[in-house]
């Protein structure tokens, strides 16, 4: 029997609207109340260094709000360690960070940082969080997360989702053969495999299908799409397209 496919809710760009004007409007901590009120099996947060979207505050009322998992993105610096080891969330997820960047481009260079990364999650591990890496379909970047003690891997869908929306349809085959491959040899290392970056209704079918990815985190074009369906018909219909790729 295949395994039910976990929908995580990225609310970062809901604190990208509410920034853009100032204030306190929209609430980001409202949409992810929403949101696990609408079939969402957690909640993700990314905690920027140059704070763009999601506050302190907003990782504050979160922790207080949600009944569910909160998966706390963070860049591998001092700061977000001692925030983490703070609040002690569900799941920490480990991402790269550049601050020109408009959003998370690439996954985490694990095997070049291989023992400064081990040492920095260790205190998160034994404060009970679950350690998450962000990183490549990329034998060599998986074998080194696994090397490290992280329990979860998210693969980056990015340069599929993206080849697709382009209409690139042999490097968008290319990229999905990657993520095939690599969700396998990650689940045979005893990896917990997750996926996201990109995702929307049409490209997100294939990913879904693999037996080994447990969970999907979807954030930007849900939020997008909420403006027009409203937020828990947009979760309600990925959570619908993701349960028919899964039992398909």
């Amino acid at each position: 029997m295949t395994s039910k496919l976990r929908l995580g809710v990225n609310i970062d760009h809901v604190a990208t609207v509410r920034n853009a004007r100032g204030g306190a409007l929209p609430d980001p901590v409202r949409a992810a109340v929403i949101a696990e009120e609408s079939g969402a099996d957690g909640i993700t947060a990314h905690l920027r260094e140059d704070r763009r979207h999601i506050s302190d505050a907003d990782i504050e009322g979160l922790m207080a709000a949600l009944n569910g998992p909160l998966n706390f993105e963070m860049a591998a610096t001092p700061e977000m360690q001692a925030i983490a080891l703070r609040h002690k969330p569900h799941a920490v997820c480990i991402v790269p960070e550049k601050r020109e960047e408009r959003t998370t481009e690439g996954g985490l260079e694990v095997a070049r940082e291989e023992n400064a990364l081990a040492h920095f999650i260790a205190p998160l591990r034994e404060a009970g969080s679950r350690v998450s890496i962000f990183i490549a379909a990329d034998q060599r970047q998986i074998e080194a997360a696994h090397r490290i003690g992280a329990e979860v891997i998210e693969l980056h869908t990015g340069a599929y989702c993206d080849a697709h929306a382009e209409g690139r349809f042999d490097v968008r085959d290319t990229e999905l053969h990657k993520l095939i491959e690599m969700a396998a040899f990650a689940h045979d290392l005893g990896l917990e495999v997750h996926a996201g970056h990109g995702l929307t209704y049409d490209c997100v079918p294939p990913i879904a299908a693999l037996p080994q990815v447990i969970e999907l985190n979807i954030g930007h074009f849900i939020i997008g799409e909420a403006i027009f369906r409203g937020l828990g018909p947009a979760i309600a219909e990925m959570r619908r397209v993701m349960d028919a790729a899964r039992s398909s």
